[in-house]
């Protein structure tokens, strides 16, 4: 009996461990995506201001392709 409770110990300090691991790793994705989505509004907000910036045709092959 005593063996198999030191194996459920075991066990759930192991899932314990793996849990923190994987809510930091959740933690900095999330912090990344974050960081990614105000860069993107900020891009959305540059190109609303200045549509020039991107050139519809700069990918155009010239006319003798």
């Amino acid at each position: 009996m005593d063996a198999r409770i030191t194996e459920l110990e075991t066990r759930f300090t192991h899932q314990e461990r793996q849990l923190t691991e994987l809510s930091e790793v959740v933690w900095q994705q999330q912090q990344e995506l974050d960081r990614l989505t105000r860069v993107v509004h900020q891009l959305q907000q540059k190109l609303a201001g200045d549509p020039g910036l991107v050139d519809a045709h700069q990918d155009e092959k010239p006319p003798h392709y």
